[in-house]
């Protein structure tokens, strides 16, 4: 274990009249900080309001709360400046910085490693504690290696893949002391401005970066995907799709799955009807757990299962619900 803090730029959903509300990737980050230091986690909350009762369940001591100046925390080198202000103000050296590995929190990971002198490590699925230094894995190559790297020079800067870590609370809560920083925002920052931002539509399910669990329906459904939704919907998890089924317009694009949708890293997926093309299995391969059921024995898809059954969906998994919902 390492003993000295960490830092964890945080995300929360919400507003200010309605309230903020951590993230479950963001719970996700401060349970991995926890594990790699004995030291205190402090966040970076980027609105006026954080959810202070979660951060502190969580085991933050310390949030730096930032003044914007009218500012967006949308873009990243926005974000990146507040956190250079918040290694301005602490008075400790920090052995790491964490966010999620989302579209801005690749872009900040870079910028914070640049302007440091840093390295920084993104899309990563694990970390670990070795020979006194963090030890990071992740997969590249479309899934088919797992690499381990270390960042060897400055701070590391680590972008952890949504739902690569399971959020567990601290033993014991804290109560964060909050701190207003003021942040001198770089020229980069000064020219975007967000003039509005329209949160993308959904089904009111989790979203597929960041389910623990994914059902994924293929050709085999036929178009339907009335069992994927009502087995998602009683495990309370996303719902995803081959590139066939989002072609034939079964299913709105931002459900594929694959080398040309999303690459996802939950802890079980569930193919329903998918027979294991390469372009799709190259975005399913850091699943922790593989669950296929197809009618077709030699499906490419079984060779990468860890469970698997031979048959109609249709048949197999009204039988799953029945048992689910009877549980």
């Amino acid at each position: 274990m390492l003993n000295a803090p960490i830092l964890v730029i945080t995300d929360h959903t919400g507003s200010e009249t309605e309230g903020f509300k951590l993230t479950g990737p963001s719970a996700q980050l401060l349970t991995l900080a926890r594990s790699l230091t004995t030291a205190e986690i402090h966040a970076l909350a980027l609105n006026p309001a954080p959810d202070l009762t979660a951060l502190g369940k969580y085991g933050v001591t310390q949030v730096y709360s930032p003044e914007f100046a009218g500012l967006s925390p949308r873009v990243a080198s926005v974000v990146a400046d507040c956190a250079l202000a918040v290694l301005t103000a602490s008075s400790a050296p920090y052995a790491a910085i964490l966010n999620v590995s989302n579209y801005r929190g690749r872009e900040v990971a870079g910028i914070l490693a640049a302007k440091l002198g840093s390295g920084a490590a993104v899309d990563v699925t694990a970390c670990q504690i070795v020979d006194g230094s963090i030890e990071a894995s992740k997969t590249i190559l479309a899934g088919t290696w797992s690499s381990t790297f270390k960042v060897t020079r400055g701070t590391p800067i680590i972008s952890l893949r949504a739902s690569a870590v399971e959020a567990l609370p601290a033993e014991n809560p804290t109560s964060p002391a909050v701190t207003t920083i003021p942040v001198e925002f770089s020229p980069a920052s000064k020219t975007v401005k967000v003039i509005a931002s329209t949160e993308q539509g959904g089904d009111g399910r989790i979203s597929l970066t960041e389910a623990p669990v994914v059902v994924v329906g293929g050709r085999g459904t036929d178009g339907d995907f009335t069992l994927v939704e009502e087995l998602a919907d009683t495990l309370g998890a996303g719902v995803g799709a081959t590139r066939v089924a989002c072609d034939e317009g079964w299913i709105d694009r931002t459900a594929q799955v694959g080398q040309t949708g999303v690459t996802i890293a939950p802890r079980i997926y569930i193919g329903l009807g998918v027979s294991g093309a390469i372009h799709h299995t190259c975005g399913i391969q850091a699943s922790q757990k593989i669950v296929a059921i197809c009618d077709d024995p030699d499906a490419p898809i079984f060779e990468l299962t860890d469970f698997g059954i031979v048959g109609d969906i249709n048949e197999v998994i009204p039988q799953a619900l029945e048992i689910l919902k009877n549980r």
